[in-house]
Formats: C-alpha cells, structure tokens, sequence
C-alpha cells in the first residue's frame, strides 16, 4: 500500500470520526434543550393550576363574607373585578415566549394577591365572620393555595435557571441559537412587596 493512500485513509477516518463525534454531540444538547424546556412547561402548567385553584375558592369566598350586611363593599369589589381580569387574560403556551404577556399575567396575579390580603386584613375587624366555620375553611384553603403558589412558582423558576443557562453556555449557545431556544422570564416579587402592609382599624 502505497504512503500517500494510508494517509488519505488516516484523514478520512479522523474527519468521518469528527462528523460522528460532533453529530452525537449536537444531537445530545438538541435532546437536552428539548429535556428542559419540557420541564420549564410542565413547571409552568403547576403554576398555573394552583393559580386556578385560588381562582376557583374566591367565588366561595366572597359569597360567605357577603352575608356579613356592614362589611366592606369596596374591598369585595376590588377581589372580584382583580379576579376578573384574571380570567379574562387568555393564557397561552406563547406567555413563556413572551416578554410582556409573561408581565402582564404576573402583574394581574400580583393584582388579584394584593385585593385577597386586603380582604383578609379587613376580616380581622368582624369577629363573627373570624369565627364563622365556612369562612376559616375557606381561609385554610386560600393560605394553603397560596403557599402552593409560592413553591410551585419558586420551582418554575429553577427549571427556568437551568434552562436559561444551559442556552446560554457555550458551545451549547449554538445549538440553541440554530434552533430557535430562546430565554424564558422569571417570576419576580411584585413591585412595592418589599415594604411591609400598613393595617389601620
């Protein structure tokens, strides 16, 4: 065999095992990408059902704390036109892709907290709804919801950090910009949770 055929032989099969190494290793980050952008979806859609589920006691809620004739009309007013305006935001899988609509959905839920601890902070003014069984039910429930919020959104927000940075990282910042992997938006605190409420009675 001739030198010049061993070596062609030798640089062929360096590139074919290049093009092998580099196809198992593009298709290995594809897979990943994809692995946890399933992941940031799945974390979105438990997000979303512990919002529903809030969504869902408030009418409840509302209706019990009605009864009480001398309670504050426009504290219930407030929770039931923020929980409007939360159903009536149509929630897409392009919310995630989506930098304003992320936003606004965050800043409508943000909305609808702020109008439910303004009604539990006006409930501590009426003894007899405080021990009213139905209401504490339905209070247990609510801070319950609203605990699940908290750690399910504090979990969506991991698998958007693991996410993110894997996209971001190179060389795997290639295979995502090839394939359209873009950055998804955190959940952050609501402008002004940093202060403590003011409770007058």
């Amino acid at each position: 065999m001739k030198k010049g055929m061993l070596t062609g032989l030798i640089i062929g099969g360096i590139i074919v095992l290049f093009i092998i190494m580099t196809y198992s290793w593009g298709q290995s980050t594809y897979n990943n990408m994809v692995t946890l952008n399933e992941a940031v979806t799945q974390s979105w859609s438990q997000v979303e059902n512990q919002y529903q589920r809030r969504a869902d006691l408030i009418p409840n809620l509302v209706s019990t704390v009605k009864g009480y004739a001398n309670f504050e009309k426009s504290v219930l007013v407030d929770v039931t036109e923020a929980r409007s305006k939360v159903s009536q935001f149509t929630v897409s899988k392009d919310v995630l892709n989506n930098p304003q609509a992320f936003q606004k959905f965050q800043a409508l839920q943000g909305s609808l907290s702020g109008a439910l601890s303004r009604l539990l902070v006006t409930v501590e003014r009426y003894p007899d709804l405080k021990a009213n069984q139905n209401f504490l039910q339905l209070q247990a429930q609510l801070e319950g919801t609203e605990n699940r919020i908290s750690v399910e959104r504090r979990r969506f927000n991991q698998a958007v950090q693991k996410y993110n940075t894997t996209i971001k990282l190179f060389p795997a910042s290639t295979i995502a910009g090839m394939f359209g992997f873009s950055p998804k938006q955190y959940f952050q605190a609501t402008t002004g949770t940093e202060k403590p409420p003011t409770v007058k009675f």
